[in-house]
């Protein structure tokens, strides 16, 4: 899927882990596009991210798997990362965003929310897990 022996292969799984906001795009059944910033945490075969429940992303994924990823691009288009797959809300009551490793990369902004570890997993409880289909990187 990602071939991390090129250097953008390389470039993108870097930020698909470093990187703290991605743009998910679901679509509705009529085929309206609906997209908002997400914190992810990618583990090199799929990003795992966390919803409010009764959400919109949460119902146009139960309709259209579909979805796309992008990665906040600041140097004016020239580096790229767009994820495209499916998506599953997982129904794993052990899979909160207390994770460790989803801890460890959003603390910093959690704090500044003055939240917890505890307060985003209560907040933030239904898992979605997408699964790439292709991943484009370019710059």
């Amino acid at each position: 899927m990602l071939d991390t022996n090129t250097e953008w292969g390389k470039h993108a799984e870097q930020r698909l882990r470093s990187d703290l906001i991605g743009w998910l795009t679901t679509v509705s059944s009529s085929g309206k596009p609906f997209t908002v910033p997400v914190w992810f945490l990618w583990d090199g075969n799929s990003i795992l991210l966390f919803s409010q429940p009764g959400k919109l992303k949460l119902r146009n994924i139960q309709q259209n798997p579909y979805v796309t990823l992008a990665l906040d691009d600041t140097k004016g288009g020239g580096d790229v990362v767009i994820v495209e797959g499916t998506a599953e809300h997982l129904q794993d009551p052990n899979l909160k965003a207390t994770l460790p490793e989803y801890v460890q990369k959003y603390i910093a902004k959690m704090k500044a929310m003055g939240w917890t570890a505890e307060q985003m997993a209560s907040n933030y409880s239904e898992p979605i897990r997408i699964t790439p289909t292709k991943i484009r990187a370019w710059g």
